[in-house]
């Protein structure tokens, strides 16, 4: 049985990123677009289209062309939303890198990508060291002023990729997904169907945008709605407090750990947030009770939405007054519920994996076929990996995890490269990952080893913490006998999970 929005479908207009955006913003001169809320730095509606162009420029100048891959290696700031729609002005890709990355996660990203140019800030210029690029600018450094004309380059909306980020997908290391401009420009307009961002709000940025939900969901709809966007660097609650306060913030972005911070920790109490009037969630699932506890105390709506990288990332929302389940598919969106071990459809309350299809969807994994086919079946659908239900009025329920992937406060870990680290320490015979549940990061890696010889497991700890970024480190390590495996050889998690 295949669900759809009750919604009518939208017009997708065939256009370019970037294009479509900076028309929008011609009439919207000294708005502010963009905040800075470390340093108070406004970038204005003017200010980031004259922006783009000056930066495209430069990029023509200095050899960038159509297809080029660049880098964005950076926490948020404002001078992101130029430097990504410069390179989408002329043709070009965009991988984002996760700024908390070691030097070993950027080689690897950046060989499998192909990038030839990076931008970044003076914070992570050393861990870039390995890789020479064709040329490397730094924000607030960066000499991209050039006052010439921009190339006009020809974009097939469906065909070109503007954006590379990476996902895990279902199983395994990330690999790149490639997102096309008529990708990002379905799911903004999706989106902003059931969203509703208004023009005079004001969005709160702290939200990654190296990640999809950051990208496309916080920045380019905020862009395209002629919202205010405060960007912040990183999460602390205090200083996502301040800025709400300071700045009035309108539309908060957010993820379950920080719903539940602000449905139960004290400090809000400090702070005026009564600004906000929709607290959105996603990336990660989040129980209607904490919802509703944190959307009471605010006195403000409630939304959440569900997606994955490989959609752009939404397909799925809740509605007004709706806070359980992650609500219905978007417009121009289709979803079902298949059996696991057959593959047939399935019809309500009746769990099985979750498929979706629509224009959102991506056009495949970079140089990965068979990871693509995998992913997506022959008739188009994508298969999320999650297991779910939808109930007779088409509302959709995740219950449980096909995908071995474990979510940290909405980031990807995929147990397959822990795994992977750990058999290179010498007292490590086997090993295997698994998520551990935990009320604030919603889930957290745990390892269970096979030892070949005596070490500890605060060694073990250390050892793997020393080569990866902060939020894939183990919390828990037990040691075992054996990993239990299915006789194809697979890692059986659930059994492991379960002890």
């Amino acid at each position: 049985m295949i669900f759809r929005a009750p919604e009518d479908p939208i017009a997708i207009p065939d256009v370019a990123l970037t294009p479509f955006l900076l028309d929008r913003a011609a009439n919207r001169g000294e708005k502010p677009a963009l905040i800075d809320a470390a340093t108070g730095r406004v970038l204005t509606y003017r200010m980031w289209a004259d922006g783009v162009r000056r930066v495209a420029a430069s990029l023509a100048k200095r050899g960038l062309r159509k297809g080029d891959v660049l880098a964005i290696y950076s926490a948020n700031c404002p001078d992101y939303a130029i430097a990504f729609h410069a390179v989408s002005l002329l043709g070009g890709t965009v991988t984002t890198i996760n700024p908390m990355y070691t030097s070993e996660e950027f080689d690897r990203q950046i060989k499998d990508a192909d990038a030839k140019y990076l931008f970044t800030a003076p914070p992570f210029l050393e861990k870039t060291k390995n890789i020479k690029f064709r040329e490397t600018f730094v924000f607030g450094e960066w000499s991209l002023d050039y006052d010439g004309a921009v190339p006009d380059v020809p974009i097939d909306p469906r065909i070109d990729v503007v954006a590379l980020p990476y996902s895990s997908g279902t199983t395994g290391l990330p690999k790149g997904v490639m997102l096309t401009h008529r990708n990002l420009v379905a799911n903004v307009l999706q989106c902003q169907a059931i969203f509703q961002v208004r023009e005079e709000d004001v969005t709160l940025g702290v939200l990654p945008f190296f990640h999809i939900y950051g990208l496309v969901v916080i920045m380019n709809l905020s862009l395209y709605t002629g919202a205010t966007i405060v960007t912040m660097p990183r999460f602390d609650l205090q200083q996502c407090l301040q800025a709400i306060e300071k700045y009035r913030v309108t539309y908060a972005y957010v993820v379950p750990p920080i719903v539940l911070a602000l449905a139960r920790n004290p400090i809000v109490e400090n702070f005026d947030i009564s600004s906000v009037r929709t607290l959105f969630s996603g990336a990660a699932p989040l129980s209607a009770e904490v919802a509703e506890t944190a959307a009471k105390r605010i006195g403000c709506s409630f939304t959440q939405g569900y997606g994955m990288t490989e959609a752009s990332p939404a397909t799925h929302a809740t509605r007004v007054g709706e806070m359980t389940g992650v609500g219905e598919p978007l417009p121009n969106t289709e979803s079902k519920v298949v059996d696991i071990a057959t593959g047939a459809d399935l019809g309500p309350d009746k769990a099985g994996e979750i498929c979706v299809r629509g224009p959102q969807v991506m056009k495949g994994y970079l140089n990965r076929p068979d990871a693509t086919a995998a992913m997506i079946d022959a008739e188009g659908w994508l298969h999320t990996g999650d297991i779910g239900y939808a109930d007779a009025r088409g509302r959709f329920f995740i219950v449980d995890r096909v995908k071995e992937l474990i979510k940290y406060k909405g980031l990807q870990i995929a147990p397959a490269e822990l795994e992977a680290l750990l058999l290179t320490h010498p007292c490590v015979a086997d090993a295997a990952v698994v998520p551990m549940a935990d009320e604030e990061a919603g889930q957290v890696p745990k390892a269970f080893v096979v030892l070949r010889s005596q070490t500890s497991i605060e060694e073990i700890q250390m050892f793997v913490a020393g080569r990866v970024a902060p939020y894939k480190k183990l919390r828990c390590v037990e040691v075992t006998d054996a990993i239990p495996r299915s006789p194809s050889g697979k890692i059986l998690r659930r059994v492991l999970a379960a002890r």
